[in-house]
């Protein structure tokens, strides 16, 4: 039976985690801190998890000092969970390291946010997951809300059968503060898919005085390399059992999911390569392009690390003439961002020969919409493509952007409102209120996203409001409303509100 319910990517994955979790260890950085905060929360509440005990929330000094208490409680023998982002999981990697080399099954939901490098932005983009891609953490990626409710379990499920920690992360704000309308998974029910021998052999290898044994040893050269070596197995297996819990998991869910999802033509020639919000714009841009007669597809990505090179190959049509992978960060220095590079590697040798060319976007969650995807597949159709292009933004200085053309004819069958406001007049709060009203009292699919300046009160709100009768796809701005609704008059002769009506 379906449970539809309204709530954003982080109540999504907070709600699963607390099944799993025996202890939380945090410390609160935006825009994770809604997880550990809804934690504290149902623990005081005395909500049980699937021990039948409430979830021990501990708050550290720092982030560093989280990831060593998740670090120590693995090691004691207790399923452990954290929630962070940024410059919070950076301050968590060497731990990080040490938690994965150990093979303890922790997992962190990570809301996916910019590092600082020239500035500081508190908004979303992947530079901090990709940062920590050769720790050992498996990387297991959601692209909406719903996705985050279905896919958490399956981090918790196979780091634990897998013996491997998981990072399970999703957009941050676009994603982990998007309210969406969503069928919530019988918690109760995918806890039951947990594997009881795994279980077990965790349990029984937990430290403790009464049966001391010998942990973290200091090795030399002689044996060091070897034993690296020999973890190669455990993530061989691991893309399978993530693939084999997604099916499970779908006889309860009625969803399924593939390690790589394709969508679109079976003979595209044409493919986009991604993961995270962008995946369902960028099938909105495929419908589009193949209502004007051409073959493209596109590659969504869940499990980002161990990149499964069998099953990429298997989700890719054999017809593909023309890659594009879009990364959303931007590596100094480097030949090519790190999405780009892992299907390089994986396509060269292989029996398929396609041009593979890379792009940025959405960095400090700059707007990514169906407009800006259609110009990446228009640029792949291109005799001599734009490499190592941009979309979002305009590019006078090294000229990497692509060209965009208004989608004229493009429509969806929802209806768009804006909200503009001032930061503390409450639009943001009552928008809150209508989308869950609506959402839940309608039976309509709902989606309110709020976009507003780093220093929140004062500044310009912006509340985007979706509805409609199917599954919303769009994870980008409202930029063509039914509705437009302006709260401060100053507004009007400061920005160009009626453009987007």
């Amino acid at each position: 039976m379906a449970n539809f319910m309204t709530v954003d990517g982080n109540k999504a994955a907070a709600h699963i985690a607390y099944e799993f979790s025996e202890i939380a260890a945090i410390y609160p950085i935006t825009p994770s801190s809604p997880m550990a905060g809804l934690t504290d929360v149902w623990s005081a509440q005395g909500r049980k998890n699937m021990f039948g005990q409430q979830v021990r929330l501990i708050e550290m000094q720092s982030e560093a000092g989280a990831a060593g208490a998740i670090h120590g409680s693995l090691q004691a023998g207790s399923l452990s969970t954290t929630f962070t982002s940024s410059q919070g999981l950076m301050l968590m990697v060497p731990v990080l390291y040490r938690i994965a080399g150990e093979r303890l099954p922790g997992v962190l939901h990570v809301a996916s946010r910019t590092v600082g490098t020239h500035a500081l932005s508190i908004f979303g983009d992947h530079s901090d997951i990709y940062a920590c891609r050769q720790t050992g953490f498996a990387q297991l990626s959601s692209g909406s809300v719903q996705e985050v409710a279905d896919l958490a379990g399956i981090a918790h499920l196979s780091a634990v059968k897998g013996r491997i920690p998981f990072m399970h992360f999703f957009d941050g704000f676009r994603t982990s503060h998007e309210l969406s309308r969503i069928d919530m998974p019988d918690v109760k029910k995918i806890s039951k898919l947990m594997d009881q021998d795994a279980l077990d052999y965790f349990k029984s290898h937990a430290l403790n005085p009464e049966h001391p044994m010998l942990r973290a040893t200091v090795q030399n050269g002689d044996v060091y390399f070897q034993v690296r070596e020999a973890n190669n197995t455990a993530y061989n297996e691991l893309p399978d059992i993530v693939q084999n819990y997604m099916d499970e998991v779908a006889k309860i869910t009625g969803r399924s999911y593939h390690l790589f999802d394709y969508y679109g033509d079976p003979e595209a020639t044409e493919v986009v390569v991604a993961m995270g919000s962008v995946s369902g714009t960028a099938c909105e841009a495929v419908d589009y392009m193949n209502d004007k007669g051409h073959k493209t597809g596109f590659v969504q990505v869940h499990l980002y690390r161990p990149f499964s090179a069998k099953h990429f190959l298997n989700a890719l049509p054999k017809t593909v003439k023309n890659i594009a992978v879009l990364d959303r960060t931007k590596e100094m220095g480097a030949v090519g961002d790190p999405l780009f590079l892992d299907v390089v590697s994986v396509l060269n040798g292989s029996d398929l020969n396609p041009r593979i060319i890379g792009g940025r976007y959405g960095l400090s969650s700059k707007d990514t919409n169906t407009e800006q995807l259609v110009a990446v597949y228009k640029n792949l159709l291109k005799e001599n493509p734009i490499q190592s292009f941009t979309i979002g933004i305009e590019d006078d200085v090294t000229h990497l952007s692509l060209p965009l053309e208004k989608l004229e004819d493009f429509e969806t069958e929802m209806y768009e409102c804006k909200f503009w406001g001032l930061g503390g007049d409450g639009t943001v709060g009552a928008n809150h209120n209508t989308i869950q009203i609506l959402g839940d009292c309608e039976n309509m699919y709902s989606q309110a996203y709020f976009e507003y300046d780093a220093k929140k009160s004062f500044g310009v709100t912006k509340s985007h409001l979706r509805l409609s009768k199917k599954p919303i796809r769009s994870s980008s701005y409202v930029k063509n409303a039914d509705f437009v609704a302006c709260q401060n008059e100053r507004f009007i002769y400061l920005y160009d509100i009626v453009d987007e009506i």
